[in-house]
């Protein structure tokens, strides 16, 4: 499933070529990805709108729309958004001409731009949705589903401390919880405890104010790195114009079972946690014990 640097990178390319662009016509060729709505009521909403702004919240793309709705679109597992220009190249700043390939075949929605450009959704795996919402409704829908941006100003160490506490479930369960810390799934999960130096299976309610700070930090950089490499490509993941990102190439544990740490030379393991596939190094990444519950006042 794209992470937050996979969606955030596609955000980046679609901003400047789609604000101020009018959305033509609509065509909705899977019922399932407008669901619950139908094809109809979602394309309704949509045809003739203006987009204003391309933004992101957590793993989910916003697009916003002159009327204050915004289309929300959530690429799930396999789902990619494409830019094409008016004349077929990949991107309005791109000389390539796209190879539409997979892209076509599971072609599941497409809008089409004043300019004559469109954008288009597929989804090989059919698990992408869309809808539209209000500003009161998209509010009301993400403050159920959503904790706190990591590279934002608010993700600080304490913060990550406050929501940790009395977590007793593995750190790398609550990393994957979207209500805690948003945008983090199973590559980041790794890669951020592996330079924290905390082992997976640490309780979330384990960790003291030092490793507070260094999850933070190990997040933060772990997210970065992914950004700066357009995002890692290990299976379905393209960028809007259909280009794979690197980060995979400079994976530190993930994925790298049976390799050498490259901060201790010990060889990196893999288990099972919350059934995701979890790589990390047994030697460099402190396991943390449960800590003890302090006894209230007046008790023996």
């Amino acid at each position: 499933m794209p992470e937050l640097p996979e969606v955030e990178t596609i955000r980046r390319q679609l901003e400047p070529d789609l604000s101020g662009r009018r959305v033509q016509s609509v065509e909705v060729l899977d019922p399932y990805f407008a669901k619950p709505a139908s094809p109809a009521a979602f394309e309704s909403a949509v045809e003739s709108r203006t987009i204003t702004d391309v933004g992101r919240r957590g793993k989910y793309l916003l697009f916003e729309f002159d009327n204050r709705d915004t289309m929300v679109i959530h690429l799930r597992m396999t789902g990619s958004i494409t830019l094409l220009a008016p004349d077929g190249t990949a991107n309005p700043g791109d000389a390539r001409i796209y190879d539409a390939g997979d892209q076509t075949r599971h072609l599941k929605a497409r809008f089409v731009l004043d300019d004559g450009g469109e954008i288009r959704f597929a989804d090989p795996r059919r698990f992408g949705r869309g809808f539209v919402a209000d500003p009161g409704g998209l509010e009301s829908y993400f403050a159920s589903r959503l904790g706190v941006e990591p590279l934002s100003p608010e993700f600080t160490a304490q913060a990550l401390g406050e929501m940790s506490t009395g977590r007793t479930g593995p750190l790398k369960s609550f990393l994957l919880d979207q209500k805690g810390v948003v945008g983090i799934g199973n590559i980041y999960a790794d890669e951020a405890l592996h330079r924290a130096g905390l082992h997976p299976l640490s309780p979330g309610g384990s960790m003291k104010p030092e490793h507070h700070e260094a999850l933070r930090d190990g997040i933060v950089a772990a997210l970065q790195r992914g950004l700066d490499l357009g995002g890692a490509s290990i299976d379905d993941y393209r960028d809007a114009r259909g280009d794979s990102g690197s980060m995979q190439d400079e994976f530190l544990v993930h994925r790298r079972e049976g390799e050498a740490c490259g901060r201790c030379g010990d060889t990196i393991v893999r288990i099972v946690v919350g059934g995701r596939s979890t790589y990390f190094c047994p030697s460099c990444q402190k396991r943390l014990r449960r800590r003890p519950r302090r006894r209230r006042a007046g008790r023996a």
